[in-house]
């Protein structure tokens, strides 16, 4: 069982807040395995472990018994890793759209003031990072520490901005392929 003795999980569902905090760090080893061999990247298992994690802090108390924890906790990690591959390959076929309009010579100018426009309109906190990162194009370490953030920050805010910046793109009808 994940590395849980039933009387921790049996706390844990009572509302122990002490047994749910050691049960987030007892099992945390066992549920990273587990997403490693279950997700298609590294980065996907550290998010599924976390959604896990995340999971079992706000619905511990609504587990039945004890005894389903694991097959509970390894469900939800099964279910982000499938949900992360089907939304990273949505964003790749986006990305590929995007790069293959991109290569044409030169930009329309609609486009060009449509993109502009959309990197006004992120807010600041997304649109430092975009800039930072794609078109000053300096890594992640640079970009944090002229930021004064996180590497982590960096990367979950260029995410963000890619995405919106990818979501104006769609609604403007510049990209063929939509999410699905």
């Amino acid at each position: 069982m994940i590395g849980a003795e039933p009387q921790l999980v049996e706390a844990a569902r009572s509302g122990d807040a002490a047994a749910v905090e050691r049960l987030l760090v007892v099992c945390q080893p066992d549920l990273r395995r587990f997403a490693r061999r279950a997700c298609s990247s590294g980065e996907d298992a550290e998010d599924a472990v976390q959604i896990a994690l995340w999971q079992l802090y706000r619905k511990i108390g609504a587990l039945r018994a004890a005894a389903t924890f694991a097959t509970w906790m390894f469900r939800i990690i099964e279910r982000e890793c499938y949900r992360l591959f089907r939304v990273r390959s949505r964003l790749q076929a986006l990305d590929d759209s995007l790069d293959r309009m991109l290569q044409q010579e030169p930009l329309p100018v609609e486009l060009r003031r449509d993109l502009t426009a959309a990197i006004a309109s992120l807010p600041a906190i997304y649109r430092e990072v975009l800039i930072l990162r794609d078109i000053d194009e300096l890594t992640a370490p640079e970009a944090a520490d002229h930021l004064k953030i996180s590497i982590d920050a960096v990367k979950s805010r260029l995410h963000r901005a890619r995405q919106m910046m990818r979501e104006h793109l769609l609604a403007s009808g510049y990209l063929a392929v939509e999410p699905g």
